[in-house]
């Protein structure tokens, strides 16, 4: 696991602790996490992946959520998780949260906070905005990241006021600022800190 610190900027009032367990290179290459991937099942195509993913992603989790709270040096910590941008998503595509929170019944000692954050708004799916080839018969309506799109697209919780909090997301693009967006909207609604995990983090960002 490595740290890194999601910087201040139009998105973000201050600079925040990061984490990331691993490197995000390009889907297929060798030595990518392309499990995160199999979890995303944009066109439901992964099903056959999602259970081995799925694992995957847990063994990290267990591993490293503790230490996160060990270097926070917090007592308690609320888990939140940065929601997928469409509201139609089926359950299938809807595995990365799913593993977090069955994760953290497992880890303990950490606050189940997954459901704080929930979409009711489409946004753009970002990660679909780069393919090289847009992927037939798939729609990715909605807005582009701008300051403050999670408090105008999502339902937040009252409970995470004077919260200490850790925000995971699947892969983080330090240039997509839909990270830094959620985390303000975290301190928005009055929690105490934010912190934020990232499973992978892309090359540069």
């Amino acid at each position: 696991m490595h740290e890194f610190i999601v910087d201040r900027n139009a998105y973000l009032s201050r600079s925040t602790r990061g984490f990331f367990h691993t490197s995000y290179l390009e889907f297929r290459r060798p030595g990518n996490p392309d499990f995160l991937n199999f979890l995303k099942n944009d066109c439901l195509s992964y099903n056959k992946e999602l259970p081995s993913a799925k694992r995957k992603l847990r063994e990290i989790l267990i591993n490293d959520l503790p230490r996160v709270k060990e270097l926070l040096q917090l007592k308690d910590v609320t888990v939140c998780v940065v929601p997928r941008a469409k509201i139609s998503y089926f359950e299938l595509q809807l595995k990365f949260i799913g593993t977090v929170r069955d994760s953290l019944a497992e880890v303990g000692g950490l606050e189940d906070g997954t459901g704080f954050i929930r979409r009711h708004t489409d946004t753009k799916t970002t990660h679909l905005t780069h393919l090289k080839k847009p992927i037939i018969g798939l729609v990715n309506e909605g807005l582009m990241p701008y300051p403050g799109i999670t408090s105008k697209t999502c339902s937040l919780s009252s409970n995470i006021a004077g919260k200490d909090i850790l925000l995971i997301d699947d892969v983080y693009t330090k240039r997509v600022n839909i990270d830094e967006d959620a985390i303000q909207a975290l301190l928005d609604m009055g929690a105490k800190s934010v912190a934020f995990y990232a499973v992978a983090k892309t090359e540069g960002g």
